[in-house]
């Protein structure tokens, strides 16, 4: 799956604070993504986000 910098990723279960929108800090083996509702980031392994996103929207709009 190809996620990059900058990407807002729509998952399939809300944070805590009932936000679906994650903005992509940092890729590669774990993630960093930072909750668009409350602002928390958090570092989640690959494996664990790719099977949790539902939709990717990229930030130049493709």
């Amino acid at each position: 799956m190809d996620v990059c910098k900058g990407d807002i990723l729509v998952m399939k279960k809300a944070h805590p604070c009932g936000c679906y929108e994650f903005s992509v800090l940092r890729s590669g083996m774990d993630f960093r993504i930072k909750c668009n509702g409350c602002g928390r980031e958090v570092m989640v392994p690959r494996s664990k986000i790719e099977k949790n996103i539902k939709k990717i929207i990229r930030e130049n709009g493709e």
